[in-house]
């Protein structure tokens, strides 16, 4: 990956619908090379996939919060299928600490996070933080050029 790559990645990142005509304005190369070089990142896996960022609260789902959970290692076969189903889960990662599995979750309302909650405590102890407010929203990684 050059710096070109870099330059690709982070005008996608500001604007995944960014046009393969205005990103070869952007970078003065010709468009075929913008389209060679998107499907040579998108081959060696360094881009996994386009996706819209929402605007979560206009689509009724009012309530952010993280879940940390104490997963048993023998649960994760049962669990990560049974993650995969719940739409409200935004991410879910393996972290160190006294809790070893942290969601990132978004519900219309605080009754359906308890039900989320409840439900997870099949799998163990659970601990929820619920969102206020978000400073710095999700953002991607900007390569320094």
């Amino acid at each position: 990956m050059d710096q070109l790559d870099q330059r690709i990645m982070n005008l996608l990142q500001v604007d995944g619908r960014l046009s393969i005509k205005k990103m070869a304005e952007k970078l003065f190369i010709s468009g075929p090379a913008v389209s060679q070089r998107l499907r040579q990142l998108e081959e060696a896996g360094l881009i996994q996939q386009y996706q819209a960022q929402l605007n979560y609260a206009e689509n009724g789902l009012m309530i952010k919060a993280y879940v940390r959970l104490n997963l048993d290692p023998q649960d994760k076969t049962e669990f990560y299928p049974y993650i995969e189903k719940i739409p409200n889960i935004l991410e879910c990662d393996c972290v160190t600490g006294s809790y070893s599995i942290l969601m990132k979750v978004i519900f219309c309302n605080t009754e359906e996070l308890d039900h989320f909650v409840n439900q997870m405590q099949h799998f163990g102890p659970t601990n929820t933080q619920i969102v206020f407010s978000t400073p710095l929203a999700s953002r991607g990684y900007q390569f320094e050029i």
